[in-house]
């Protein structure tokens, strides 16, 4: 793995090879997996003093996929994501803290015009160049967040217990990015 310091510099997102997904347990008993298809970003990273590096992602709502359409366009109702009154969400960093092979990013996640401050932490490889020429870094982590206290409020109680959709999400990120 190389220094930090040598990924100075722009980095555009790869949405295509990128993935920003989640998943939620359904009905207590499974997990349902799901991505947006369409997100972009960008990534200053400033090796000498990382807290001067920053990060933004922007997922467009609508390409929110879980392959099941029926499901997804639910998703994307009033009910959860209100796509049609919320057509992005975004994460903006605030600070970046570098240690040997991760990088802890926290910042401000906002979905359906509610922002709140997360932190994940990122393993990181790269900088490795393509058959193409081009300089590719990448970056993955995850973390959790309660979709009520983003207003994704929707829930049906089970006749056993529960409810159908838990509140606590996994946020999954694998980010690739080329050096702009």
């Amino acid at each position: 793995m190389a220094d930090f310091t040598e990924l100075n510099g722009t980095w555009n997102i790869d949405a295509a090879h990128s993935r920003l997904g989640f998943a939620a347990r359904h009905a207590m008993i499974s997990k349902v997996r799901g991505e947006f298809a369409e997100k972009e970003g960008g990534i200053n990273i400033d090796g000498a003093n990382p807290n001067n590096s920053s990060v933004k992602i922007v997922a467009k709502t609508e390409s929110f996929t879980t392959e099941n359409e029926m499901r997804d366009k639910h998703v994307r109702s009033g009910d959860f994501l209100d796509t049609e009154n919320y057509p992005e969400m975004s994460f903006e960093s605030t600070k970046v803290e570098v240690a040997e092979g991760t990088v802890t990013v926290t910042g401000n996640l906002t979905i359906k015009a509610t922002t709140k401050e997360v932190e994940v932490e990122l393993d990181w490889a790269g900088p490795v160049k393509d058959p193409m020429g081009n300089e590719r870094i990448g970056f993955e982590g995850s973390f959790v967040i309660n979709r009520q206290d983003y207003g994704v409020s929707f829930s049906a109680p089970m006749e056993t217990g529960g409810i159908l959709v838990a509140d606590k999400i996994t946020v999954n990120l694998d980010i690739e990015a080329t050096r702009a």
